[in-house]
């Protein structure tokens, strides 16, 4: 490959104590950045007055652009395995962020697709990388917490774009521009301190399956992993689908939430967003207790079977609620449980998949996430394009139905799943006379 660019620090031993969680936490700030920068849901109403545009032709626009960012999620992975990380994520956190000046500089509803596309298409790839990184510097004692952190990337994100949008819009006479060159600003800043802190581990460290800090079981370290080898294990698909019908209901909450409370349930739009901001706190903070508990008990899979029976139940209880004079706190609290639900099911998830993918090849962790993370992209680009479809033919109840369905697939794709069900005895070690 030449000369390493300056940004690229490869560490040839496993950091541990307090500089591993250091390079956890660069990691992370890393899955925001790469969010953040992509955020457009805070001027989207802006955005679509300005411009002319309806939902039809905006749900157009975001159904092609993460089509596009889907398939470079693939090759992002799959080029991380060979390159390294850092030397493809920088580069792509960077030229994003300078994309949104180009962004407050659209004045047509082309224009607006080009740029979205150019966008996701580069961010596609750094969200791939941003979660092999947190794999990296996660032995498996402590996997399923440093996913709940890694899973506060999209959702801080949100989180912190409506709280810039809150405040400074009045500022700039609600001119939705503003918001474009102040996210440039934030992530070029941010993008700074992630070349200059971030790191990453060797290939040869990052094809070693680690238990816990100190435990390292060496593999051998060969060529690069053949990516067909993740092909041949039914296993993994069962992961990769399954999870997929597990987001349909995860995206048309995080794509539609306020838009069902609003339509659905009659909410004011403020209260609908407030509603949504408290389920994402209670979903933020139950992702890191139940990663903490699955990560004690070594357990991945009882938790995913019981986050995701409780989530659907929940569902079903809440489309059933659906219709006028439902009392606000009531709505409240059954949204808030499933968001709820969900955070018990995902991180042990994501952790199990990542386990079961590392058995196979601990060289193909970013492939395995790359080919997860354009499934999942390709049933986003469906659900753009056919949920509208289906409320208008038989309003949200129906397709909430769907994404309740989605949960149920998950659930019988479980059993494919490698893991354990109970904790291991551990016998007391016999002395010897």
């Amino acid at each position: 490959m030449g000369m390493k660019p300056f940004y690229v620090r490869e560490l040839s031993v496993y950091p541990v104590g307090r500089r591993r969680i250091f390079l956890l936490a660069i990691a992370v700030l890393a899955s925001l950045v790469v969010n953040f920068e992509t955020t457009i849901a805070t001027i989207l109403p802006l955005l679509m007055d300005d411009l002319g545009m309806s939902l039809t032709v905006y749900g157009q626009i975001a159904a092609l652009s993460v089509l596009v960012g889907g398939i470079s999620a693939g090759f992002g992975g799959i080029l991380s395995d060979r390159w390294g990380r850092v030397k493809i994520l920088v580069p792509t956190l960077t030229v994003t962020a300078a994309c949104n000046f180009l962004l407050a500089t659209v004045d047509t509803v082309a224009g607006l697709f080009w740029i979205r596309c150019l966008m996701l298409f580069i961010e596609g790839a750094g969200i791939t990388i941003t979660a092999s990184l947190v794999r990296d510097f996660s032995p498996r004692m402590g996997r399923a917490q440093a996913f709940a952190f890694w899973t506060w990337g999209p959702v801080g994100a949100s989180f912190l774009a409506a709280l810039i949008a809150g405040f400074t819009l009045p500022l700039f006479g609600n001119a939705w521009q503003s918001q474009a060159v102040i996210m440039g600003v934030v992530s070029l800043t941010m993008c700074a301190i992630i070349a200059w802190k971030i790191a990453e581990p060797s290939a040869a460290l990052r094809a070693q399956v680690l238990e816990d800090e100190q435990a390292v079981r060496v593999g051998e370290i060969l060529e690069h992993g053949k990516v067909r080898e993740l092909f041949r294990h039914p296993h993994l698909w069962a992961h990769v689908l399954g999870n997929t019908g597990w987001q349909v209901l995860y995206w048309t909450f995080a794509i539609f939430g306020q838009t069902i409370l609003t339509g659905a349930f009659g909410m004011d739009a403020a209260v609908a967003n407030r509603v949504v901001a408290l389920s994402i706190v209670v979903n933020a903070l139950a992702v890191v207790v139940v990663g903490r508990m699955s990560d004690r008990m070594r357990l991945r899979k009882p938790f995913i079977a019981v986050g995701t029976v409780l989530t659907a139940g929940a569902m079903a209880y809440f489309i059933a609620l659906i219709g006028p004079g439902v009392p606000t706190a009531h709505v409240t609290v059954v949204y808030a449980l499933i968001l709820l639900f969900m955070g018990v099911a995902y991180v042990p998830w994501m952790a199990n998949f990542s386990e079961n993918a590392e058995d196979v090849e601990s060289r193909l962790q970013g492939s395995a996430l790359g080919l997860w993370g354009m499934v999942v992209r390709v049933m986003i680009v469906a659900l753009l394009v056919v949920s509208p479809i289906v409320v208008e033919a038989g309003g949200w109840q129906t397709w909430l139905t769907v994404a309740l369905a989605g949960q149920v697939v998950f659930l019988l794709s479980m059993a494919a799943f490698k893991g354990r069900w109970r904790q291991e005895r551990t016998v007391a070690p016999t002395i010897p006379a």
